[in-house]
């Protein structure tokens, strides 16, 4: 059976749009990117509809367009605002009070905001897509050692306080 660009949209919007949502960590950029990339795949739909799994290769261009150069300036921009985790069907049963849970989503949400495109990229897609290294790798064009070095960099940067966070030059964050 073969899917029109309208059905896989109306479908496939909502993950398309919580995945952009945890790749940005902003809303509205999600959803520009999204748009973005919905406009594209409808030119390319009969190419992209003979794919085996469309689906990946939509997400695939949504994760191109937040790693893009054009939207580098939106990434030194991203703050602890919008689209909290507790919204994203974060399924942690057994918190008590609500107030800690959103006080803990806005931290992480600031911590992951301190990330380089990449290292952001490598965790999402490890973590919240369940993507192995080497699907990792073939994604954002790199090794797997390029993929572990990336996650490694970026786990260590989201463990350190936030006084540490301050004294790490630009360049090493990326």
């Amino acid at each position: 059976m073969v899917v029109t660009f309208e059905q896989f949209a109306m479908a496939r919007l909502p993950s398309l749009l919580r995945y952009a949502v945890v790749l940005t960590g902003d809303r509205d950029l999600a959803q520009d990117i999204v748009q973005e990339v919905l406009a594209r795949a409808q030119v390319r739909w009969r190419r992209i509809s003979e794919a085996e799994v469309p689906e990946a290769y939509v997400r695939r261009m949504v994760l191109n367009e937040y790693l893009s150069w054009r939207r580098s300036w939106a990434v030194r921009h991203v703050h602890a605002v919008g689209e909290r985790l507790v919204d994203l069907d974060d399924a942690r049963g057994g918190v008590r009070d609500h107030a800690d849970g959103v006080v803990m989503a806005d931290v992480l949400w600031k911590r992951l905001s301190t990330l380089g495109r990449k290292q952001r990229a490598v965790l999402v897609l490890r973590y919240y897509e369940q993507l192995e290294d080497e699907q990792i790798a073939d994604l954002l064009g790199c090794s797997p050692a390029t993929v572990r070095s990336h996650a490694s960099r970026a786990l260590k940067t989201l463990r350190l306080s936030p006084e540490l966070m301050e004294r790490i030059p630009a360049e090493e964050k990326s």
